[in-house]
């Protein structure tokens, strides 16, 4: 089988429109969180990702004038793995000082994360996908997001209760519900059940 070559040797040097620079925020999916990658690390373990928040939001929402910078602190958020590898946002935001109220705010990370949560919002959804699409345990999902188990059991259960149990069209179109028992383990000490409840 012979190899086929161009009819134009020039057509070789145009390179291909479909391909687009390297981008890092964009694959990580940073542009969904309000913030840009800046660096990075491979560690033997996990991936660092350096980001710094895109808005500058730097205006008192006290005295409504310019704030100024006064110093920055680095926010680290669980992020979702890239190939299994866990992965660590090191956001770096910005704190800023009131020139007259001498009111101390940071910059808004709300897009990136719930207010004191250590998982970012992507890597949430992908624990909450992992439980439920994929039927891995929450051991499974700590360990590919490098968070304690208590950390990613307590993080899937609070998003599954605001995706799920607080949607209020849940069971439109629901017709029937099945409810079945079964021995989910046996152990010396007795068996233990699971309840499955089917729609």
């Amino acid at each position: 089988m012979g190899v086929l070559t161009p009819n134009h040797p020039e057509d070789l040097d145009v390179p291909d429109a479909t391909f687009a620079a390297p981008d890092l925020t964009t694959f990580c999916r940073l542009d969904e969180l309000g913030l840009v990658a800046v660096g990075q690390r491979i560690e033997p373990a996990r991936a660092v990702i350096a980001c710094r928040v895109v808005e500058p939001d730097d205006w008192c929402h006290r005295c409504g004038q310019r704030g100024l910078l006064r110093d920055t602190v680095v926010r680290r958020l669980a992020h979702e793995p890239l190939g299994w590898r866990p992965t660590v946002l090191e956001v770096i935001v910005r704190r800023y000082r009131g020139a007259d109220c001498r009111h101390v705010w940071r910059q808004d990370t709300s897009r990136a994360a719930e207010p004191n949560a250590r998982l970012s919002r992507r890597g949430l959804r992908w624990a909450l996908e992992g439980i439920v699409v994929q039927h891995l345990t929450v051991a499974r999902i700590a360990e590919g997001l490098d968070v304690s188990w208590n950390t990613a059991n307590a993080a899937v259960l609070a998003e599954g209760r605001r995706v799920l149990i607080n949607d209020p069209q849940r069971f439109d179109g629901v017709t029937t519900i099945g409810v079945d028992e079964h021995v989910w383990r046996h152990t010396r000490r007795g068996d233990k059940y699971v309840t499955v409840i089917s729609t």
